[in-house]
């Protein structure tokens, strides 16, 4: 099965809101719904299983409720990784997964193609755009300590996608480490299996992460300009 995994168990605490911002309204819709129509709309996607937290699992069920394809909600966990894992547990052997922050609600059907193109060569893929801006390190002390070539870096998306096995095999390994700490399950996938490639996909710089107020404004702003 193709299965699109929506992490929706955040919080939104940095968009200063009184609910999570997935539940926040643009054009008519919720940001979450708009990201459940993104998967839902594609040919390729055969399951979508969407992680809520738990105190807004009935308003997720009753946002997907119109999307067939939507067979799971399930609560997360304490960290992002939790949320991870509580999603694989729906899925199993032989499955390919799209992982996807449902706050980045205008992912493109060109990138949900990309991907899957992608995961018929690999077993780990990411979704990422060219840094505009020169990326500089600091030490301790807040003095810069190296600035990386920028034509190598990038800037990091969703969804990121993965054969079953390859990412449960690398929490499996990571959970065993007392100093697991991850931000993204490639970063998993890169530390605990260095052998595994991670294929980027081009991203787009429309496919936003929605986390402060002005990123409503530039989202109603790309959706006004698609139904143009």
């Amino acid at each position: 099965m193709i299965i699109a995994v929506l992490l929706a168990g955040g919080s939104g605490r940095r968009m200063g809101g009184p609910e999570p911002k997935q539940f926040i309204e643009i054009a008519g819709r919720t940001i979450l719904e708009h990201s459940i129509r993104a998967f839902h709309q594609h040919e390729g996607i055969e399951r979508i299983v969407i992680v809520s937290h738990a105190d807004y699992i009935d308003r997720v069920k009753e946002i997907a409720r119109p999307y067939t394809k939507v067979t799971d909600v399930v609560a997360g966990g304490k960290e992002r990784y939790d949320s991870t894992l509580n999603a694989l547990k729906t899925a199993s052997a032989g499955d390919k997964l799209l992982i996807h922050d449902s706050v980045r609600p205008l992912v493109s059907q060109r990138i949900i193609t990309d991907c899957l193109a992608a995961l018929d060569n690999y077993n780990a893929v990411d979704v990422a755009i060219p840094c505009t801006d020169t990326i500089i390190e600091v030490n301790n002390e807040g003095h810069i300590c190296r600035i990386p070539m920028r034509s190598t870096l990038r800037n990091v998306q969703t969804p990121q996608c993965f054969a079953y096995e390859t990412i449960l095999r690398a929490y499996e390994i990571g959970l065993n480490d007392p100093g697991f700490v991850t931000t993204d399950d490639c970063g998993v996938v890169h530390r605990y299996l260095p052998d595994e490639p991670i294929f980027v996909v081009q991203g787009d710089t429309t496919n936003i992460k929605i986390t402060y107020p002005a990123d409503l404004i530039l989202a109603n702003s790309i959706l006004g300009e698609q139904k143009q």
